[in-house]
Parts: C-alpha cells; structure tokens; sequence
C-alpha cells in the first residue's frame, strides 16, 4: 500500500512562482521513479517532469524546461517541483505519481509507468 500525498498548490499570478511537494508512504514503499504530470480542463493529462530516486537523473516536458525544476528527498520520501516563471498554459491540476520498482514496459514520460498517484491539485496562473 503506497499513499502519495501532494502540497504546495494554489493560485498565482503570471510571472510567478510555486512548489509542488510529494510525499510517499506505505509500508514496503520504494521508489524507482517519481514524477510529475498536470491536466489542465478539458485535456488529456500530460507529462511534466520526473527524476529517478538513484542518480537524480531528471527529466522534462519541453514546455516547462529552463522553467520548472524537480528535485527529490530521498531521505523524506518527497519530490518537489519548483514552478517559476509561470503562465496561465500552466494552470491545470498536477498529479504526483510513482512508480515503485523497474521493469516497465513504459518509459518515464508515459502515464502507464507510474503504478501510484496522489489525488492531484490545482495549480491557476492568473494574467
């Protein structure tokens, strides 16, 4: 049983700045992959960004690259997603999802590699 629990939403204007937070938990949690995707109203939910736990090694949607950086805690089991620069194309809501050992037929920036999803939240960028 893995929980995701994701923080850190809201409202914002356009040119400013948010911070996802992600945490994990559950009895046998461990964690290949985490990441990001946001669904934005009447969309498909799309790729964000990702970081694998081991190295770090990250990885982004062209849209949000050179804006957006996630980084990990492994230590707390959370990943966090800065947000800067921010445009109302942005405003969606964000899912955290994890993925909890190898061996996906999916790469990162698919939605099937991920076996665990928080609940979402609401990011609106306000112009």
């Amino acid at each position: 049983q893995v929980q995701l629990v994701e923080s850190g939403g809201g409202l914002v204007q356009a040119g400013g700045s948010l911070r996802l937070s992600c945490t994990a938990s559950g009895r046998t949690f461990s964690s290949y992959v985490m990441g990001w995707f946001r669904q934005p109203p009447g969309k498909e939910r799309e790729f964000v960004a990702a970081i694998s736990w081991s190295a770090g090694r990250t990885y982004y949607a062209d849209s949000v690259k050179g804006r957006f950086t996630i980084s990990r805690d492994t230590a707390k089991n959370t990943v966090y997603l800065q947000m800067n620069s921010l445009n109302p194309e942005d405003t969606a809501v964000y899912y955290c999802g994890g993925r909890t050992d190898s061996g996906s037929a999916y790469s990162v920036y698919s939605v099937y590699h991920y076996n665990y999803w928080g609940q979402g939240i609401q990011v609106t960028v306000s112009s």
